[in-house]
């Protein structure tokens, strides 16, 4: 097993987390909130984002070329925020992200190949 990309790929999981609620949960939670309030907030979810990517893509940087942790951190991008997208905010799971989900796989593919 390749332990470093096993690290890396488990700490952008988490660090995906963080960014993707970052990003969007207050697009739901903090609707009614000046735009200053969701940005303060959101700094603070991001700094957790920041503490799990930054060694993320350290320990990435070791067994993988910085193209091929780029597209593994989009990767896990979509496979974060579908879930997040479907269950946290409450709209339609979507026949797109299966199509963007196989344009990604694609994109590994590229990416990987020897």
């Amino acid at each position: 097993m390749n332990w470093p990309v096993i690290k890396a790929v488990g700490l952008l999981v988490g660090s995906n987390i963080f960014m993707t609620f970052a990003w969007y949960a207050h697009l739901q939670d903090l609707k009614t909130k000046p735009w200053f309030i969701a940005a303060f907030i959101s700094w603070g979810i991001a700094f957790f984002e920041y503490m799990l990517q930054v060694p993320a893509n350290r320990i990435g940087s070791t067994a993988l070329t910085l193209p091929q942790l780029k597209i593994i951190q989009e990767v896990i991008t979509l496979m974060v925020f579908v879930p997040f997208v479907v269950f946290y905010m409450k709209e339609p799971l979507k026949w797109d992200f299966l199509w963007a989900g196989l344009c990604m796989c694609g994109a590994v593919y590229f990416m990987f190949r020897k």
